[in-house]
């Protein structure tokens, strides 16, 4: 599962406990409710999605693209969050 960023439109869903998610295209909405549940310990209401298309990508003359993926917007339980997701900072890891 990726992040999309942060967006005013994330923001704002996230007050109705609301969250995004990418996913690869080919995963199914049983499949994705289940690891959702399982890996951040939530009750999934809703699962909303659509499929975004693969940008346009060239390679000398021939023409491709890059992989479909596809976008949920997931409605949780009242009472359950998903804490965001953030990489460390190189610079503030420790050395153990």
């Amino acid at each position: 599962m990726g992040d999309p960023g942060f967006t005013e439109k994330r923001v704002r869903i996230e007050e109705k406990n609301q969250y995004t998610l990418n996913v690869e295209s080919g995963s199914t909405r049983t499949e994705i409710k289940y690891w959702v549940e399982r890996l951040f310990g939530v009750k999934v209401i809703a699962m909303n999605n659509h499929r975004l298309p693969g940008k346009g990508r060239r390679m000398g003359p021939s023409m491709g693209h890059r992989m479909h993926y596809r976008r949920l917007i997931i409605t949780l339980q009242p009472g359950y969050s998903i804490p965001p997701l953030r990489k460390e900072s190189k610079s503030k890891r420790k050395n153990i």
